[in-house]
């Protein structure tokens, strides 16, 4: 099996050990990244064992990207610098899970948020839920803190760092450390302080300095701590998509990727309730058959979006 988060450990097998590849039971993946790059594969006719998308079951969208993120993009700025929220300028790349998380929290600090997106519809939830929707390019000069949460390469380059402003906080919470063009800044006009771990000033030749946040790896593995508890959630959720196709008889899964049964996110969330002492309704027979589901669940269609 391969329990794999951003593709690197399927990419890898199958560049080196391609005989060996052939031999694994099932691939679990739970990156937006790695999601991504599957369904590339499956396209290109290249997935010649089944694959589990754990990344869009409910439980690892809603929990590790929007309220687990909520709560650590609070934490790994202040962790990491002396920055007061209030009133500040945030401009936060990407409104998905993620960003929305992010957006959440620094509204609530009285940070003045700007988003950007290539997405209409994200977009579009953004300016309803009261962010300005903005171009990088139109807001750089003036923001105190970039934040890139997009699952995408070169958002934030040489060329957007040298228009900012002195003192500008930069970071990612995005999948991985292509976000943030950091090899762009390792050129001799600019010098590297090493203020302490996980936080970088660079130096502009006229006395300008940004404040780099873990290089532009992941700031808030690198920075914070990940709750317990949604490490929980998503642990078990990984843990019963490998069950799932590890026990699947022959046949049930082919080479493709699949999502995990709503059956298994619905189980995951019940064994987190008893922490909140949450008490679920049950369904009377009549009001199961009127709304023609069966009782134990699943409750909500595949497409349902929560």
């Amino acid at each position: 099996m391969i329990l794999d988060d951003g593709g690197d450990a399927t990419h890898l097998m199958l560049k080196k050990y391609p005989a060996m590849f052939k031999l694994v039971r099932g691939i679990v993946e739970e990156s937006v990244t790695g999601v991504h790059r599957l369904y590339q594969l499956s396209k290109a006719g290249k997935l010649s064992v089944p694959a589990m998308n754990v990344n869009d079951s409910v439980t690892k969208t809603k929990f590790d990207n929007l309220y687990s993120c909520r709560e650590s993009i609070i934490d790994s700025l202040k962790r990491s610098t002396d920055i007061m929220f209030g009133g500040k300028q945030v401009v936060i790349c990407g409104y998905g899970e993620v960003g929305k998380g992010c957006c959440q929290a620094l509204k609530g600090l009285g940070c003045i948020v700007y988003i950007t997106e290539i997405d209409p519809i994200c977009a579009l939830q953004a300016s309803m839920d009261g962010f300005r929707v903005v171009k990088l390019n139109e807001v750089i000069r003036n923001v105190d803190i970039v934040i890139t949460a997009t699952g995408n390469k070169n958002v934030v380059v040489r060329e957007h760092m040298d228009k900012m402003k002195s003192g500008c906080i930069v970071c990612n919470m995005g999948h991985s450390n292509t976000e943030i063009d950091v090899n762009s800044l390792r050129t001799p006009d600019l010098t590297w302080e090493k203020v302490r771990s996980q936080v970088d000033h660079i130096v502009w030749p006229d006395g300008k300095r940004i404040i780099l946040l873990a290089e532009g790896r992941l700031v808030n593995l690198s920075c914070s701590s990940v709750p317990s508890f949604v490490v929980s959630i998503t642990s078990a959720t990984q843990a019963l998509a490998l069950i799932e196709l590890f026990n699947a008889p022959a046949g049930r899964y082919k080479s493709d990727v699949y999502l995990l049964p709503k059956k298994m996110d619905e189980y995951v969330a019940s064994l987190h309730l008893p922490t909140f002492d949450a008490h679920l309704t049950e369904l009377t027979d009549e009001q199961a058959k009127y709304m023609g589901l069966n009782k134990a669940g699943p409750f909500k269609p595949n497409y349902y979006r929560y």
